[in-house]
């Protein structure tokens, strides 16, 4: 291998390495905004022994000693406005309403007239058991908050309700359409009435809230909307969960990202007119878009250990705060579901935004890369195939024939730098003494011959964009969630099958299948690359690429353990098709030799 051709591949290898260490996710300090809120009252002590337990129940617990959970909901009732209009709804007992769809079933109680459970019909837990997505069944996960007039704050989540639809359930078909309907009946005609319209084939839900006749009981006619429970983790890797958990807010058209870095409580408050709001876990989330003016958004983030603690429990709260309009109507479109692009983008083009397909700084190519041609084209195969680690070998089949002509185009040229390897050896020789000679010499000779001595690095360095937003997409898209294919049960997490009695720093206790099968695949393609470009010399450059090519898998190997065994698939598959294109090559310009005299 000539000095100019392994110079390129050390600059592809420093620039791989400098990409891994610029992608170690790190979150920006952001300036300071957070204000005083209205809401400081005696509630703010039951907040803080509700965030003390995370346990998610399905069922108010009744035990002989109460638990923290129903101190906190005593405690909660016992502060509910013991004066003014508020004390005075007509409801005095709980009951509960069930809703089932296609997709979900929702459990609502007349407790905050909201939803307590959100079963999805098509997605499980990583136990296997269909999963359920609110933490805290004890009242709505939806809550109103305001001032009064008499300076006593309502959480609207710790009072009873009304059912005005008739029943205990109601089941929609495909293509149905139909409302569920609550009201806080209080004296003299007062209400605030709340109405769920569902559709059946979608996640999401319209939220519609008249006030009669309290507005003017409430301070500066504001009120916070929000979501106030904990998302249930769904995946086995609870330390990934957790790294992934986060709040958002969408605003001049600009998303915002709330993640709480360190153990503790953080708030931040974000002023403006506020497109939506949404919670999220690894793969869900739920979405708050507001159909009217907004004033603000207010998220909260709690956190009782570090991120990348698997121990570590994670709740992030988000409510928007707008003003009650002169008639009384505020309105709200609800999403409860999956990252999945095109059932969030129905209610905001700007939602999928919250699944990271790329790098920041990369987003402009990553974005319609991910939402033009990958999407669609694993959601239309998926309509032939059902089998999502065939899809997976179909897709980079597709890429690799896509950049073939780059890649042949590099192999190429690195065959042309190799015809000129005893030229640039007598050169070399001949001034020695004189470098600044030598390298002027040296050019001369690639211009005459046509040969550009990066013309085999180039190449390669253009497929980068593509690889890097596969690398993001595989690790982050719920497309691959509990796929099967071949020894991996689910192609979203890291297929191990390699036990290891002791734990490797950065490796783990254990080896993914797919990844140790692509490490052996980059060292033989890396053999044959080496060939391809006259390396294996004895000269010390030589030397030193000839071992850089057992190090960089092994350092791959470290690094994709850990992730989404989808993603080495892909680059598996990559690899190998990658080997059998030089081989190809290699024949084919072998032939070419053969039959073209060499020049003196």
């Amino acid at each position: 291998m000539d000095k100019n051709t392994a110079t390129g591949l050390g600059l592809i290898f420093l620039i791989m390495v400098a990409w891994f260490v610029v992608s170690m996710p790190s979150e920006e300090e952001r300036a300071a905004q957070i204000a005083e809120r209205a809401r400081q009252d005696s509630l703010a002590q039951i907040e803080a022994a509700e965030s003390e337990d995370f346990t998610p129940s399905v069922t108010d617990q009744t035990p002989s000693q109460p638990t923290i959970r129903e101190q906190a909901t005593d405690q909660q009732e016992a502060n509910v406005p013991q004066s003014g209009i508020f004390a005075s709804s007509e409801a005095t007992e709980r009951s509960q309403f069930v809703v089932t769809t296609p997709l979900y079933t929702a459990v609502f109680s007349n407790k905050g007239a909201g939803p307590v459970s959100f079963t999805f019909s098509e997605y499980n837990s990583w136990s296997g058991v269909p999963f359920q997505l609110i933490s805290d069944s004890t009242k709505s996960a939806y809550n109103f908050g305001f001032l009064t007039t008499e300076n006593l704050n309502v959480d609207t989540q710790n009072l009873l309700f009304s059912q005005i639809t008739t029943g205990s359930s109601l089941t929609l078909n495909e293509g149905d359409t139909r409302e569920l309907k609550y009201a806080l009946q209080l004296k003299d005609g007062r209400q605030i009435v709340y109405t769920y319209t569902f559709l059946a084939d979608t996640y999401e839900i319209d939220f519609d809230v008249q006030f009669i006749g309290v507005s003017d009981y409430i301070i500066g006619r504001a009120v916070d909307f929000g979501w106030t429970s904990k998302l249930n983790v769904s995946e086995k890797d609870k330390k990934q969960e957790g790294i992934d958990a986060a709040a958002y807010v969408y605003l001049g058209e600009e998303l915002e990202k709330f993640k709480v870095d360190e153990p503790g409580r953080q708030e931040e408050t974000f002023n403006g007119n506020i497109d939506w709001s949404a919670t999220r876990t690894k793969f869900f989330t739920q979405f708050i878009k507001p159909q009217h003016q907004t004033e603000s958004a207010y998220l909260t983030g709690e956190v009782t250990g570090e991120n990348d603690d698997p121990l570590t429990k994670h709740k992030y709260t988000a409510s928007i705060t707008s003003s009650i309009p002169s008639d009384g109507a505020l309105s709200y479109k609800l999403f409860v579901g999956p990252l999945k692009y095109y059932e969030i983008k129905q209610v905001d083009e700007h939602a999928y935004d919250m699944v990271e397909v790329g790098y920041n700084w990369l987003r402009w190519f990553s974005d319609p890369f991910v939402r033009f041609i990958v999407i669609p084209f694993f959601t239309f195969f998926s309509g032939f195939i059902s089998n999502y680690g065939v899809l997976v070998i179909i897709f980079a089949a597709a890429v690799k024939l896509v950049l073939s002509p780059l890649t042949f185009k590099s192999y190429k040229s690195m065959a042309a730098m190799r015809e000129l390897q005893p030229q640039l050896k007598e050169l070399q020789d001949k001034y020695k003494d004189n470098p600044q000679k030598q390298q002027q010499e040296t050019m001369k000779l690639y211009k005459k011959n046509k040969v550009n001595p990066l013309g085999g690095c180039l190449p390669n360095l253009l497929q980068f964009p593509i690889l890097i937003t596969l690398w993001r997409f595989f690790q982050n898209s719920i497309l691959l969630r509990q796929e099967e294919f071949l020894w991996a049960s689910d192609l979203s997490a890291p297929d191990y099958i390699i036990n290891l009695p002791f734990s490797i720093p950065f490796l783990g206790d254990a080896i993914g299948g797919f990844v140790l099968l692509m490490s052996l695949a980059m060292v033989f393609q890396s053999r044959l690359t080496g060939g391809m470009s006259g390396g294996g010399g004895s000269n010390p450059m030589a030397q030193q690429m000839k071992v850089l090519q057992y190090i960089f898998p092994v350092m791959l190997l470290f690094i994709f353990n850990s992730f989404a065994s989808g993603l080495s698939l892909y680059y598996l598959i990559f690899n190998v098709l990658s080997i059998v294109q030089q081989l190809y090559i290699n024949k084919t310009l072998g032939k070419g030799e053969e039959t073209t005299p060499a020049k003196a």
